[in-house]
């Protein structure tokens, strides 16, 4: 009885190991190329109908934006905000361990409330750079993979 514990318990632990592979982004050399961009203008994420705005300055991401991402209107509103809520939180967790986490990519927190509504644009904005993050360090911020 033991020994079939023992084995269920392996087989468990060999499955589950397994199934933690984390799996290799592939990244065309079109998008490369803007990641490899070193100057560039920054970005002002901003809803006309709010007062809420996020500045990134990221050499790239503007291009990478407009050419790369997937077209406004392609994720709906609530995908974003949900996405955001989950990116920021393991953005934040990062900021506060600077012994664990590189702390020139994670300087500064996000102030990102889930009962606030920022907007469309500043939800998808938001979520493309995250996007564009994770695949030009290439980072992990959540249980998914970030695709285009």
């Amino acid at each position: 009885m033991k020994k079939r514990i023992l084995v269920l318990f392996i087989v468990l632990v060999s499955v589950m190991a397994c199934s933690s592979q984390k799996e290799v982004l592939e990244i065309s050399k079109q998008e490369q190329a803007y990641f490899d961009i070193e100057e560039g203008d920054a970005v002002e994420i901003k809803d006309e109908e709010s007062e809420y705005e996020i500045i990134i300055i990221d050499p790239g991401f503007n291009t990478w934006l407009l050419s790369i991402a997937q077209p406004r209107g392609y994720y709906s509103q609530s995908f974003l905000e949900n996405r955001n809520n989950i990116l920021v939180i393991n953005w934040n967790q990062r900021v506060m361990q600077p012994q664990r986490y590189n702390p020139n990519l994670y300087e500064l927190q996000i102030n990102y409330d889930s009962n606030i509504d920022y907007g469309y644009e500043v939800n998808y904005k938001l979520y493309n750079y995250f996007i564009y993050f994770q695949r030009k360090y290439n980072q992990r911020l959540g249980p998914f993979i970030p695709r285009i």
